[in-house]
């Protein structure tokens, strides 16, 4: 049996249900799910305006040689202290370190920002990945309830996200974001509800060695 710390990723195509999904997970397990948080705390840790932060939010930086070569990619040291600490890339570094320290100190979920590589870094053990996802009409459905939105509205913000999302994670992590070889369990959203994932996520949580309620 392994130490009972744990640590899950979730990646998630915009109205799959991703996010839902995460939040009902973490408050059935009692542990923190960072999404948007993530900014705030940055921001409070860094510094620096959290306005800074939202507006490079899951966003590709702007280095033509990261977007040029496939296997280039910005490097995860620690944030620089001086000179423009603005710039994506330093934003990304200030946000990973902070990914790193709450992964360390407790159980908890991610979604997105690239914390599965983040964390993929530092070798753990109790890393799980997940990636949800869904068909364009499972996920035009949920959009138009959620945003409350109109079908042509719900089409323009799915291929629009998910696009800045791909292009984030190819930046900063250099590889496909819908590339299945980089995530322990993938999950279709589209013939599963949100209560059913749960289940499948603690059962999967459970296969792998780690005590759940």
């Amino acid at each position: 049996m392994k130490n009972n710390h744990f640590v899950i990723t979730i990646g998630r195509q915009y109205g799959s249900g991703g996010r839902i999904v995460g939040k009902m997970l973490a408050e059935e397990l009692g542990i923190h799910f960072y999404d948007e948080e993530i900014l705030k705390l940055t921001s409070e840790t860094s510094a620096i305006g959290e306005q800074y932060f939202r507006l490079a939010d899951e966003k590709a930086g702007n280095n033509l040689l990261y977007r040029m070569v496939k296997e280039m990619k910005p490097d995860l040291d620690l944030p620089k202290s001086e000179g423009n600490l603005t710039k994506p890339e330093n934003l990304f570094r200030f946000q990973s370190n902070l990914i790193r320290r709450l992964a360390a100190e407790e159980n908890c979920i991610f979604a997105g920002r690239c914390a599965d590589y983040v964390l993929e870094k530092e070798n753990l053990d109790e890393l799980i990945r997940i990636f949800v996802y869904a068909n364009m009409e499972t996920r035009i459905r949920r959009v138009m309830d959620v945003d409350k939105v109109d079908e042509k509205e719900a089409v323009k913000r799915i291929k629009r996200i998910d696009k800045e999302r791909k292009e984030y994670y190819r930046y900063f992590a250099g590889r496909d974001w819908m590339d299945m070889d980089c995530y322990d369990l993938p999950i279709n959203s589209s013939r599963l509800e949100f209560e059913e994932m749960v289940t499948l996520i603690k059962d999967y949580i459970r296969l792998k060695g780690f005590s759940v309620e």
